[in-house]
């Protein structure tokens, strides 16, 4: 996706991290700074934490040296992490105080390249927003300066809306990077490489060769602490409208041109309005949610959704979605897409199957032990790569035929480790590549899909099937697959 661009490495710049004291920043974003930092691709760069908390520049240095303690960590030699560390600032204030950001703008003002992380809660970003434009930090008189947004984006499309044109208020559209840290994992990003890079694939990526696809993004874990912010969010909008949404359009868009980043937003948005509306009468048909109940996941024992903190008893939230959407155009139609994804589920698994249809004549059917359909696997995580299903001899004098695996694995085929998400989508920020990040068109694109469902199950009476925490989801989610005679994959 770097075209001819093999080596990055930005111009001086200082990135501000809106909130810096929570656990994005502890988890993700410094230790993604600190990793860029070892691998020469930062090296003249400040980083200011702005936030509510009475820290001072050295209280956030301590914190971040936490960060960066224990684990991996342990065999870097002090110094390093001490030069790190010397490029921390700290700026405390509330967001609403314009103070703050006139000391915020005095400590940016040197620098070449300025970028701002809002790693709030959504609520906060008019607030930033205004009062960055306020002191005029969102000028480009002076070098490049680029807002990266966090997810949620919006809860419909009306919401999404305005915070587009809250943004665009003090901001071009080409400096709203608008992130997904599932397009920072590499095998959503080898997707396109997959397809467009071997000629065994993209002539059979079509409707003739291709019987269904499943997308599968299952987690083991009930909602735990964050009962609070589910109740507002629920599983269709936090990973549907967003995370999966992203592998589809990468899954099911056409060549494009060149991999100029808007080359490569644009037809992904076409995917996105290509999406066969679901409405109210649909569904039931074609829509199935749930809430985890009781249970045991990998031996841990998991309390029901509507006991957890924060969640009202009677609530009508969804912990379990599963749809079964269609892209009307020439190459996809009449090839079923199914989506999975929920909490509390018997593992942790995220992934791709697209499932080939037989060949024309089954000669080989009464010699098949097995049989099955030539499957193309995409793991995302917990292990990153593919595995091809295909249908072998078994050896002997008579025919039988069974699947076997053709897998790759990145670990066992490049050795290194693979960088973080949030390390290459910060790294894609700072030297102006958006190919990773959601354009403004693409956002309303979803959320227009996912607002008629919302809005078909808000007015459905029926209460949510309850599924046994460390199953796989309701016994209702079957009859979605079954319609074309297929089954979910096991988990």
């Amino acid at each position: 996706m770097d075209g001819l661009q093999f080596a990055k490495e930005p111009a001086p710049f200082v990135i501000t991290i809106f909130g810096a004291t929570g656990d994005l920043t502890r988890k993700k974003l410094v230790p993604a700074l600190f990793s860029l930092f070892l691998k020469g691709n930062a090296s003249q760069f400040k980083v200011i934490g702005f936030a509510r908390r009475p820290w001072t520049k050295e209280t956030f240095q301590t914190e971040a040296l936490s960060m960066l303690s224990g684990g991996h960590y342990a065999h870097i030699p002090e110094g390093q992490k001490k030069a790190f560390l010397e490029k921390l600032d700290y700026v405390s204030s509330t967001f609403d105080d314009e103070a703050g950001y006139a000391k915020l703008a005095e400590l940016v003002k040197p620098w070449e390249g300025k970028l701002f992380y809002l790693s709030t809660p959504p609520d906060d970003y008019p607030t930033i927003i205004h009062h960055l434009g306020r002191v005029g930090l969102n000028k480009t008189d002076r070098g490049w300066v680029r807002v990266i947004v966090e997810k949620p984006f919006g809860r419909d499309l009306a919401t999404a809306k305005e915070l587009n044109e809250v943004l665009s208020t003090q901001f071009e559209e080409n400096q709203i990077y608008r992130i997904d840290h599932y397009l920072g994992k590499e095998t959503v990003q080898n997707i396109l490489v997959l397809r467009f890079g071997n000629g065994i694939f993209e002539p059979l990526w079509n409707s003739r060769y291709i019987d269904n696809i499943q997308i599968t993004v299952a987690e083991s874990i009930g909602v735990g602490t964050r009962g609070n912010y589910y109740e507002k969010s629920g599983t269709l909008r936090d990973m549907v409208q967003n995370h999966i949404f992203q592998l589809m359009t990468l899954l099911l868009m056409e060549p494009p041109n060149d991999l100029q980043p808007d080359t490569v937003r644009s037809e992904k948005v076409k995917v996105l309005k290509s999406l066969r509306p679901i409405t109210y009468k649909d569904i039931k048909k074609y829509t199935v949610r749930g809430q985890y109940a009781a249970g045991v996941t990998q031996g841990t024992p998991v309390r029901g959704y509507l006991e957890e903190d924060g969640v009202a008893r009677d609530s009508k939230t969804e912990t379990f979605v599963a749809l079964q959407v269609h892209v009307d155009t020439w190459r996809w139609e009449g090839v079923p897409i199914f989506i999975r994804t929920g909490k509390g589920l018997g593992r942790k698994v995220s992934e791709v199957a697209v499932t080939f249809k037989q060949p024309p004549l089954q000669v080989f059917r009464n010699q098949a032990t097995e049989g099955g359909q030539n499957q193309l696997i995409l793991h995302i995580q917990p292990e990153e790569g593919f595995t091809f299903h295909i249908n072998a001899k078994i050896p002997g004098y008579t025919t039988q035929v069974r699947p076997v695996n053709m897998d790759f694995a990145y670990g066992d085929a490049f050795g290194d480790a693979t960088p973080e998400a949030y390390e290459r989508l910060i790294l894609d920020a700072l030297v102006g590549d958006s190919t990773l990040y959601t354009r403004r068109d693409e956002i309303e694109a979803s959320w227009t899909f996912i607002t008629r469902i919302l809005q078909g199950w808000a007015l459905d009476p029926d209460p949510l099937p309850q599924y046994r925490a460390g199953s796989s989801g309701p016994e209702e989610a079957k009859a979605l697959t079954a319609s074309i005679d297929q089954k979910w994959r096991k988990l």
